[in-house]
């Protein structure tokens, strides 16, 4: 299992723990090129989380659909190892609706 599949088990184990409904799109072809690897509503908010594995970061298009999702009112995250276990509390947290964890 590579890095980043391990950060986004991590993630899909937090969504189902917290009972939320999330979706993992397909990307490229007829998907969504950029889109975050989680689409996730919970307690009536609109989440988009991006999963990263060490020093890796979002590519422009991923950021730009981050940028989107947080000017629609959305919240727009990016997890990776080092921060995955406080995403319970960011899901939570009303401060960090339009910062990354």
């Amino acid at each position: 299992m590579t890095p980043e599949a391990k950060v986004k088990l991590k993630v899909r184990n937090v969504l189902k723990e917290l009972n939320a409904y999330y979706s993992m799109p397909i990307t490229g072809g007829y998907g969504n090129s950029g889109a975050p690897d989680f689409l996730v509503c919970l307690n009536g908010r609109f989440i988009g989380i991006e999963c990263k594995a060490g020093r890796n970061k979002p590519t422009a298009l991923q950021e730009k659909n981050l940028a989107q999702i947080r000017s629609a009112g959305g919240i727009a995250i990016v997890i990776n190892e080092e921060n995955v276990d406080g995403l319970r509390k960011c899901l939570f947290d009303s401060s960090s609706h339009k910062d990354n964890v």
